[in-house]
């Protein structure tokens, strides 16, 4: 959605074609109908992705015919569309781009000029004349500019690697070496008779980070030539540290920029002025395990930064006292006011209104597996204030307007499926009450599913949710399938409606007879401090595992109808991981596991997430050892399903393969099943759900039988 200048109406793509809605009085007006979407010398009207107006509106950049770059479709087409005419002129043609190669391509803040990423170089073309000036000449696969490799991507969120300069006359942007970085080799055996490779530049852990430089370009250059780019000269060696933000002055004339230390575990802000070429550190922090960034607490985009003032001071999210809070730090660093005080952490940031001095932000001091909307104040005096009415516990989630008084409100808990409404703020009233969630919301019956805490025997206080099954008997005892993440990156425990459901299995898991349980454990992601969540440190693969299986040792020790002879367990990615370490670390207790897409052998993994949890191997290479399945597959003893796409550029296909060696070494019996040529998601080709789902159903009702007993 893209708001109003004014913000009290956004623009949106409904049925083909770009609508306004006024949010109050609920008028729908077309600002580019279906008859203006279409590609000169066609009548076909072309899907909109994204689109973007010129400041004076009378020209609309269309975003079309896209296509996937590692987990997303960021690569297409782009059309400038005159509104009055429907004349449509496609971008990058007067600079004989190739079709659907364009990325990220982007307005001028006046609207004057467009500039976009084509095969790793820079190009801007004028609105009105389709003049093209190519910014830069040296891109290939491993030398990036305007956008980031598969690892910063994937780890940072960094996927549009330029930035227009508040007076539209330079562009600051990204160039990624990854000359040096070693391609993971995947093979493509199906599309063809004979098989090709698909190299991924892809730093292992271990490895150095590709260096990362950020330049300045003047886009007012003479014509024909190339604009000279002007590197920041930012302290430190680049092959042992992240760029991972960066953004203009509001004033312009200077950039701000983040960097991480390779650990990740020291942050420093940058003030750089490309004119003098001075780079002035205006803030450090440091941290005994790692340093999360932006996408973390923003929707996985690192994008933009929290001006006040002009640029006078913005707000920053640190943990540096044991909790996620929110400051207020001045440009230069010298001042910094905490805003959001008190033993709880705050998940996100709604919306900035410095009209109000107020700051909105998602937030849950007394159930952590909710979200509810806070505001206080931006000058560090206020108390924090819940916004969100009592009344609807779950989980909510908020789009707010940029003048702060609407907002689109969506809730959802385990018993109500995710609805949506307009609210005005603050006083957070449904703007037309017939649409109020209060009035759409029709709560499904789930007497079967409960939320949990239990403590286990180390003394750890985990929680759970617990589906029964469908006309459960305390009397007789159900095998129980636990469901598992246990890393860093992600929690299972949340009050919303996928609570107690499976997607891979074909049917319901409770009318089927099973019992169907998650915990999260220490180090998952949960609003509970610091301390939780970095306990982990240079410990996955340990602490996780240990939570996991005391955990449902104390399930089965409270609950008598649990059948401790038939126990599942399941997961995906880390999950994948977590599943194999219950059963090989655990026998005795998981006694049938599905796993997915797992990590088999940490050393495999990439740098950035792996060295940001467990520290360097050249350092503790013991730490990795120890956490990675592959060290424990001797133990195995019960049923095990491995599933892993050979396509996959996330987690290699060649974990699954040194994890199946080490159990033919071991005479470890189980059973794979390759997908080929499926990425992470394990998702393309036809049939491939269906088929997994079928799979996956039939082993869990073949070795994990359900019903009472």
């Amino acid at each position: 959605m893209h708001w109003s200048a004014d913000g009290n109406a956004l623009a949106t793509v409904e049925q083909g074609e770009v609508v306004k809605t006024d949010i109050r009085a609920g008028r729908k007006t077309v600002l580019l109908a279906k008859d203006k979407l279409h590609r000169p010398g066609s009548e076909q009207p072309m899907p909109v992705a994204d689109f973007a107006f010129t400041a004076d509106s009378a020209t609309v950049l269309i975003f079309t015919n896209t296509a996937r770059v590692w987990r997303y479709n960021t690569k297409g087409d782009y059309y400038l569309i005159n509104r009055a005419s429907g004349q449509a002129r496609q971008v990058g043609l007067s600079g004989k781009r190739p079709s659907q190669s364009l990325m990220y391509a982007k307005l001028s803040p006046d609207g004057r000029t467009v500039g976009y990423v084509s095969e790793h170089n820079l190009f801007i073309e004028e609105v009105a004349t389709g003049k093209t000036t190519q910014l830069t000449t040296d891109g290939t696969r491993k030398r990036i500019n305007g956008t980031f490799d598969w690892v910063y991507e994937e780890e940072f969120g960094c996927r549009d690697g330029f930035r227009w300069s508040p007076d539209n006359k330079q562009i600051a942007y990204w160039q990624v070496d990854a000359t040096n970085i070693r391609d993971y080799l995947m093979l493509n055996t199906t599309d063809s008779a004979y098989s090709h490779v698909v190299p991924v530049e892809y730093p292992k852990v271990g490895e150095s980070p590709s260096p990362t430089r950020i330049g300045v370009v003047s886009v007012t250059g003479g014509p024909n030539a190339i604009p000279p780019t002007t590197w920041l000269n930012i302290p430190g060696d680049s092959q042992q540290h992240y760029l991972t933000r960066l953004e203009w002055l509001p004033a312009g004339g200077s950039v701000i920029v983040q960097q991480l230390n390779r650990k990740q575990n020291e942050s420093k802000l940058f003030i750089c002025n490309p004119a003098s070429q001075s780079a002035n550190l205006v803030y450090t922090e440091t941290d005994k395990g790692w340093i999360d960034i932006k996408a973390r607490w923003s929707r996985d985009d690192p994008s933009g930064w929290e001006w006040l003032e002009r640029g006078k001071s913005f707000v920053w999210v640190s943990e540096k006292d044991g909790w996620r809070h929110l400051y207020r730090i001045t440009t230069d660093g010298k001042k910094e006011t905490l805003l959001t005080p008190g033993d709880y952490d705050i998940a996100t940031i709604s919306q900035i209104n410095e009209a109000t001095t107020q700051i909105y932000f998602i937030a849950s001091p007394d159930n952590t597996n909710q979200r509810y909307l806070y505001r206080t104040s931006l000058d560090g005096k206020g108390k924090a204030e819940r916004v969100t009415p009592t009344g609807q516990a779950g989980t909510h989630g908020y789009t707010i307007s940029p003048n702060g008084r609407f907002a689109q409100h969506t809730f959802t808990n385990y018993q109500t499926p995710p609805a949506r409404e307009w609210i005005s703020l603050p006083d957070h009233k449904a703007v037309n009450e017939t649409e109020s969630i209060a009035a759409k919301i029709k709560p499904a019956t789930k007497s079967n599913v409960n939320f949990f805490k239990l403590t286990t025997d180390d003394g750890v206080t985990l929680d759970g949710w617990m589906a029964k099954p469908t006309d459960f008997d305390s009397t007789k005892k159900y095998p129980i399938v636990f469901y598992v993440y246990g890393e860093p990156a992600g929690s299972t425990v949340n009050d919303d409606f996928s609570i107690g459901q499976n997607r891979l299995f074909q049917g319901d898991m409770a009318k089927a007879g099973y019992i169907y349980v998650a915990l999260d454990n220490r180090g998952t992601p949960n609003l509970k401090g610091a301390a939780w969540r970095k306990s982990i440190y240079r410990q996955i693969g340990r602490i996780n595992i240990r939570d996991q299986a005391m955990g449902a040792r104390k399930l089965f020790a409270q609950h008598s109808y649990i059948d401790t002879s038939r126990v599942a367990v399941w997961g995906w990615s880390g999950g994948g991981s977590t599943t194999l370490h219950l059963l090989f670390q655990y026998p005795d207790i998981y006694k049938t596991g599905i796993s997915i897409a797992a990590v088999g052998n940490q050393l495999f993994y990439d740098n950035i997430y792996q060295e940001r949890y467990m520290g360097l191997p050249q350092e503790n290479r013991e730490d990795f050892v120890a956490g990675s399945p592959i060290t424990y597959a001797k133990n195995l003893r019960g049923n095990l399903l491995y599933i892993h796409g050979t396509g996959d550029d996330n987690v290699h296909y060649d974990n699954a393969e040194v994890l199946i060696n080490e159990l033919i070494k071991n005479n470890k019996q189980f059973q794979v099943m390759p997908y080929p040529n499926r990425s992470h998601g394990i998702s393309e080709g036809p049939g491939t759900s269906q088929h997994l789902q079928t799979l996956y159903t039939n082993y869990l009702l073949k070795y994990c039988p359900p019903g009472p007993r």
